[in-house]
């Protein structure tokens, strides 16, 4: 497991009644549910990193050749464009 570090943190009363209620009703920890929150909000933030430095490395011109091209079978039932 990695190193925990405190860090003492103020929440206006509003949020700590829900993260206290939540947290309750999902039987952990505020500081359990606070460290969810925090880490689910990274990964959002990195994956929308990602995903912009993916579309900037994209080549449009080789994607339209691909979707023009012939050939192929045709689509499984259910999976025709409508």
């Amino acid at each position: 497991m990695s190193q925990l570090s405190t860090y003492p943190l103020r929440l206006p009363r509003s949020l700590r009644t829900g993260v206290e209620q939540f947290s309750k009703q999902d039987g952990i920890s505020i500081n359990q549910f606070v460290s969810i929150a925090v880490a689910e909000k990274l990964a959002m933030l990195q994956a929308e990193v990602y995903f912009a430095e993916r579309s900037a490395r994209a080549d449009m011109n080789a994607f339209d050749r691909l979707m023009q091209r012939s050939g192929g079978e045709a689509p499984r039932a259910g999976d025709e464009i409508s």
